[in-house]
């Protein structure tokens, strides 16, 4: 054979036999049958338009394209080296920000604020820690009436009840608030950068007199105020990590000008990175507050689309070119679909309805609720005005339990701040500070009349009985009258006893006889 007639064979084809015919001739088929099933770009386009689906892209979602003026192949220096060893920190940094664990900043933290889950909390607890508010008192037998509603008078015209209460407020929002305190120098640089002490020594006598009085307050919320010294060498020092001087927008203050709040210290390793601040309600909170909000969006989600309606069709009939038949059926399904209407189907056709259940929705978003309100330590019925549910359910146990927590919380933030500014207010009225007047936080639960009175008739009954005993003299009973702060009888001159009724009788009676 010659090399010619190999390469002639070498191209010669076979006829293919009938078997393969039959079998291409089925493959072809399928092929055809599958290609006009396929859903097209048109008809999830039109899909989309009948559900009156909207694009779930974020429009303010950030380009990720590279800059048209940039260089396909410009890198930022140590960008590979960066993405490799820096990884885990930023895993572990997010991680820590999203557990409420790391600083999220003023920034963020003031965004928190306007969303009503955090900002509640933090004016639940500073309106409770201001509305039943304080009471001055006097020691010693000398009537102070009149100083006592002096002061009274100035607190109302420097808003300190308002005043602290927003500072409250700021301390629940970041973690840190200032209370400045206003002589009529706040231009003067110089002067603000000289301590006024605590109110009652001879440094105060000398920054604040009649003369010279306590003029406004005004709260300054963190992110305007930044720490400029503090004591970092000895731990012994009682200026440890407490900073003595504060930058106000270009200003230094002394820290006795700048009154600082603080519910809530972190350990000395991270006061720096909290910008020598606490820790907020907020932050507190937030762990809590996201799955709060996902359960609710989930379980809204849930009831919003716990129904479905299926309508079985052949597929390979209706999505033929752009699927008009398949988009008329559905028109014409939904334009029936109510009570009163009839839904026809054919013969090929079928149609259900595909239901989840509901129940047990309402306990879970109920403890996703429950749960965020005792991060920050208030009842329910307190943050979210919800009662309690289920037979004989009961609230006062955990009220009362708030209301001490509150005044703990009320000795802890505002009794040190607070005698300062009584301090500074006398210094202005009196030029000196009366050491016998001093002030309480009242009861926020308070007793009803007839506690009152029951409770009074308990004394009555005790005094009577200690009196009978000869444990006590009635001389006694009526100085602890004169000095109980919850008696009517409060301030009563001790010395001035009555005569008691038919004394002066019975005296006569024995002297005539």
């Amino acid at each position: 054979m010659t090399t010619e007639t190999k390469t002639k064979r070498k191209y010669v084809r076979k006829a293919p036999t009938a078997a393969q015919k039959i079998e291409a001739g089925i493959q072809d088929a399928l092929n055809n049958r599958v290609s006009t099933a396929k859903i097209t770009a048109d008809t999830v386009s039109r899909v989309k338009r009948i559900n009156r689906m909207a694009d779930n892209d974020n429009i303010f979602k950030p380009r990720h394209d590279i800059h048209p003026f940039q260089p396909v192949d410009t890198k930022l220096a140590l960008d590979g080296m960066f993405d490799t060893n820096s990884a885990w920190a930023m895993h572990a940094y997010m991680g820590a920000i999203g557990e409420g664990q790391a600083f999220l900043g003023y920034p963020m933290l003031s965004e928190m604020a306007t969303r009503p889950e955090y900002r509640r909390a933090s004016e639940t607890v500073a309106r409770h820690m201001t509305r039943k508010w304080i009471k001055f008192q006097a020691s010693g037998k000398d009537d102070k009436s009149d100083k006592i509603h002096a002061i009274e008078n100035e607190m109302t015209r420097l808003k300190v009840k308002a005043m602290f209460q927003k500072c409250a407020e700021m301390d629940g929002y970041f973690g840190r608030a200032h209370l400045f305190l206003d002589f009529g120098d706040w231009e003067d640089r110089d002067e603000l950068e000289k301590p006024i002490g605590p109110g009652d020594n001879a440094l105060s006598k000398s920054k604040c007199s009649p003369k010279r009085p306590l003029k406004r307050l005004k709260v300054v919320e963190p992110i305007w105020c930044y720490p400029l010294a503090y004591n970092a060498a000895d731990p012994l020092s009682p200026d440890w990590y407490r900073p003595n001087v504060w930058s106000v927008m270009g200003k230094t203050l002394d820290r006795t000008r700048l009154l600082s709040f603080i519910g809530r210290e972190v350990p000395d390793m991270l006061k720096p990175a909290y910008s020598f601040g606490g820790l907020s309600l907020s932050q507190m909170g937030k762990p809590s507050v996201d799955n709060w909000l996902e359960t609710r969006k989930s379980v809204n989600d849930i009831i919003s689309a716990f129904s479905v309606m299926v309508l079985k069709l052949d597929l390979q009939e209706v999505l033929q070119g752009a699927g008009d038949q398949f988009f008329q059926r559905i028109e014409m399904f939904n334009a029936q679909r109510d009570n009163r209407g009839l839904l026809t189907i054919g013969n090929s056709e079928e149609f259900q309805n595909v239901s989840a259940p509901l129940g047990g929705l309402d306990a879970l978003q109920s403890q996703a609720q429950e749960h965020m309100a005792s991060i920050w330590g208030i009842p329910v019925e307190i943050l979210n005005g919800i009662q309690p549910m289920g037979l004989n359910a009961s609230s006062e146990g955990q009220i009362r339990v708030f209301y001490d927590w509150i005044n703990s919380c009320q000795e802890h933030l505002f009794r040190d701040n607070l005698q300062t500014v009584v301090n500074f207010i006398q210094l202005s009225i009196f030029g000196d500070v009366d050491q016998d007047i001093e002030f309480i936080f009242n009861d926020l639960e308070g007793l009803s009349d007839d506690e009152v009175a029951t409770m009074e008739l308990t004394k009555a009954q005790t005094h009577t009985l200690y009196v009978d005993m000869g444990a006590v003299d009635p001389t006694e009973v009526r100085q602890a009258l004169s000095a109980d702060q919850a008696s009517p009888y409060n301030g009563l001159d001790p010395d001035a006893i009555p005569e008691m009724p038919g004394e002066n009788d019975a005296w006569e009676g024995l002297v005539n006889g």
